[in-house]
């Protein structure tokens, strides 16, 4: 625990002076914020059958706690999401989905690195190597980046340090500018979660930051890929 806070104060002072993301990225390789869930999630997948041409949802906990199989109706689907996961632990295990050459990859990450502070120019930048390893080593996957989704910090239980609802908007400025520029499909969730304060509708979550399986959200969100076509 004494490392981590010492190496947090670190990160901290050298965010504040850090002129390009490869020092970030350095940092991040030697110090690591993947919880050990992560590693647990990890030999799951890798136990998993290599079958080219399914879709993958990659992300954090709101695609972990998403039964995809169910949603979209095909047991194919493969849920590559991890509770706590950053782009940074993205990009580490980024190898085992590309091996799988799927046909789709719908990316949502970046809520937690926000919660860690990590700058929104660093999580646009991660989300570059992202796709531009996609691309280039699994060139027939269709890309699909979604927005990084809206907070309710009013709702009961809300993890206070994930109250930032202006470097979610940063974050998902400059993603979308990424997606775009290297031609993948940008898909904007906010309009569809958000209140008219935008923040995350309150029926839609119990701690105002994960989406409850039970209320709606997730039909909501699924109904909306296939009905622009994504699905």
């Amino acid at each position: 625990m004494k490392f981590l806070a010492i190496a947090f104060l670190l990160l901290s002072t050298t965010f504040s002076q850090a002129q390009t993301p490869v020092t970030n990225q350095n940092l991040f390789d030697t110090v690591g914020f993947i919880p050990e869930h992560y590693a647990k999630r990890i030999e799951i997948f890798e136990k998993q059958p290599i079958v080219p041409g399914r879709i993958i949802f990659l992300g954090n906990s709101i695609t972990e706690m998403g039964d995809w199989k169910k949603l979209t109706g095909d047991t194919t689907v493969i849920n590559q999401g991890i509770s706590g996961d950053i782009t940074y632990g993205v990009l580490k295990r980024l190898d085992d989905v590309i091996i799988r050459k799927p046909s789709k990859i719908f990316i949502l990450i970046g809520i937690n690195d926000i919660g860690k502070d990590i700058p929104p120019a660093v999580i646009a930048d991660n989300y570059r190597k992202i796709i531009n390893q996609i691309n280039s080593e699994s060139p027939s996957t269709k890309v699909y980046v979604q927005s990084i989704l809206p907070v309710n910090p009013q709702v009961k239980n809300f993890p206070q340090h994930y109250d930032k609802p202006e470097k979610i908007a940063q974050s998902n400025a400059l993603i979308k500018k990424v997606a775009l520029n290297l031609n993948c499909t940008f898909i904007n969730l906010i309009p569809l979660f958000s209140d008219k304060q935008g923040r995350l509708k309150n029926n839609l979550t119990k701690d105002g930051l994960h989406l409850t399986s039970d209320g709606g959200g997730y039909d909501l969100w699924i109904n909306y890929l296939k009905q622009k076509g994504y699905l």
